[in-house]
Formats: structure tokens, C-alpha cells, sequence
């Protein structure tokens, strides 16, 4: 199919996606409408819940609501979207790691270090780096020339993958991008892997084991997030492009499948949240 993207000479490029045979391309259709209505549904479910819910109004699910609804924009969007999106979960889950932190740390201030202002102040920052990080490398690549037509393949118009194609000098775009993604995904990624080590240091230094566990159990739904957002992105941009069918596995764990992996992930490790779900549930069916 056409997909309209960056370039001066040329319009638009075709995606061939994941499979040239119509039998195969049928059946991907089907798998992938499914679980973009699986991701859609959860994520829209878990938002009802933790704003629907008073037992919810905490920082902790503040935060969870603004995953949520990053999930479905990331699913949703593409392009500059996407690349925002993208670039507000990685500070997302750095703010929920400092979360966790706060949470296990300093249990009877949490509600007072963690309040209204800080909690809106960080989600508003992690929007405005992600689409001021988006804007710069989307600007930076609308230099970049295509002198023919040519085929991506991919399923999705990713900026590596437009570099091989370019007839121009890409060395500007591409450093912006290496750039970016250091000081940005590893700026992150830093913060959440000191967050952790501060969090195991205090989790040590609980006596009790039910103490130990209740404390474990607070950052398990997190960490398990973090390991499948950064584990598939960061080896997917590490990756040289060369259209291999690792590469796009990689690319669909963090852009298709961790979007729906994430309300399951945080519902099926809290009892809480499986509670409210079936409450909501009984209340609306």
C-alpha cells in the first residue's frame, strides 16, 4: 500500500510490510486487527477504571492512566506521533520509576513528595522533551532528497529505515538521531537503572519477608514493562536496517505488542486493579 512520507522529490513510498503473498497478508490482517482491538479495549478499560475508581486517585495510578492512553495514541499514530509517543513513554517510565522509589523509600511521605503539582509537572515535561525531541528529528530529515520511487521494507515508515534509500547526505539527520536517542532513551534509561539500584538498596534493608514481598510487588509490574519497551526498542535502533525479519519482530514487540502486553501486565500482577476491573465490568455489562 502507499504510504505518504518525508521527501522533496519523492511523495510517497511503499511499505511492504511483513508478507508479499495475499493468503499470508490475510491472515496477518486478521491477527493484527485483533490485537490492535485487544490493545484499544485494555487500554481504554484500565483508563475507566483508575478514573472512575477513588481508591485509584494516587500517583502511582496517575501515572498508570498516562501510559494507558500513550498506548493507545502509540498504536494509533504514525510518524512524528509515533516517534512522540514513543519518546513520552521512555520519560514515562522513568517518572514511574522514580515513583516506585518514592513509594518504597518514604511509604508514609509518598503522598506528600508525590503531590498534584510534581505529578502533573512531570507528565507535562515528559510531553514537551518527547515532542521537542520529534520535532527536531522530523525537521532535521525534511532535507533529506529521494530521487526515485523505492520500497521500504517495513510496515511502518521508521527514520532508519528512510536512510538507505536517501540520495542526499543523511550524516545530519542521522547524527541528530543518535543524538537524540542517547541523550534522550539512555537519559532514561540511566535514571530508571539508578531508581532501581536505590529501590533494591531499600528493599535490602527491609527485616520482615512479607515486608520484602509487599515492597517487590509495588515495582514487579513496572520493571516487567520496562524490560519489554527498552529490551525490543533499544535492539531495534541498535540494529544496522537491513529489512531483516529480526528487525521487525523487534519493532513489533515495542511498537504492536507492548501496547497491548501493558494493561494485563499491570492488572494480572495487582489485586486491586483486578478488583476494579471486574467491578467496572458487572457495573457497565
Amino acid at each position: 500500500s502507499a504510504y505518504e512520507c518525508l521527501g522533496n522529490v519523492v511523495p510517497e513510498f511503499v511499505l511492504l510490510g511483513l508478507s508479499a503473498g495475499p493468503q499470508t497478508q490475510a491472515l496477518l490482517f486478521v491477527l493484527f486487527l485483533v490485537i490492535y482491538l485487544l490493545t484499544v479495549m485494555g487500554n481504554l478499560l484500565l483508563l475507566v477504571v483508575v478514573n472512575a475508581d477513588s481508591c485509584f486517585h494516587t500517583p502511582m495510578y496517575f501515572f498508570l492512566g498516562q501510559l494507558s492512553f500513550l498506548d493507545l495514541c502509540h498504536s494509533s499514530v504514525t510518524v512524528f506521533f509515533v516517534f512522540a509517543t514513543g519518546g513520552t513513554e521512555s520519560c514515562l517510565l522513568a517518572v514511574m520509576a522514580y515513583d516506585c522509589y518514592v513509594a518504597i523509600s518514604s511509604p508514609l511521605l509518598y503522598g506528600q513528595v508525590m503531590n498534584r503539582q510534581l505529578c502533573a509537572g512531570l507528565v507535562g515535561g515528559s510531553w514537551g522533551l518527547a515532542f521537542l525531541d520529534a520535532l527536531i528529528n522530523i525537521l532535521v530529515a525534511l532535507n533529506l532528497d529521494f530521487c526515485e520511487a523505492e520500497n521500504i521494507h517495513h510496515f511502518s515508515c521508521e527514520l532508519p529505515s528512510l536512510y538507505p534509500l536517501s540520495c542526499s547526505d543523511v550524516s545530519a539527520s542521522f547524527t541528530t538521531l543518535l543524538c537524540s536517542s542517547i541523550l534522550h532513551f539512555f537519559g532514561n534509561f540511566l535514571m530508571i537503572f539508578l531508581s532501581y539500584i536505590c529501590i533494591l538498596s531499600t528493599i535490602l534493608r527491609i527485616s520482615s519477608t512479607t515486608g520484602r514481598s509487599k515492597a517487590f510487588s509495588t515495582c514487579s509490574s513496572h520493571l516487567t514493562a520496562v524490560i519489554f519497551f527498552y529490551g525490543s526498542g533499544l535492539l531495534r535502533y541498535l540494529m544496522p536496517n537491513s529489512g531483516s525479519i529480526q528487525e521487525l519482530i523487534f519493532s513489533l514487540q515495542y511498537s504492536v505488542i507492548t501496547p497491548m502486553l501493558n494493561p494485563l501486565i499491570y492488572s494480572l500482577k495487582n489485586r486491586e486493579v483486578k478488583a476494579a476491573v471486574r467491578r467496572t465490568l458487572r457495573k457497565y455489562l
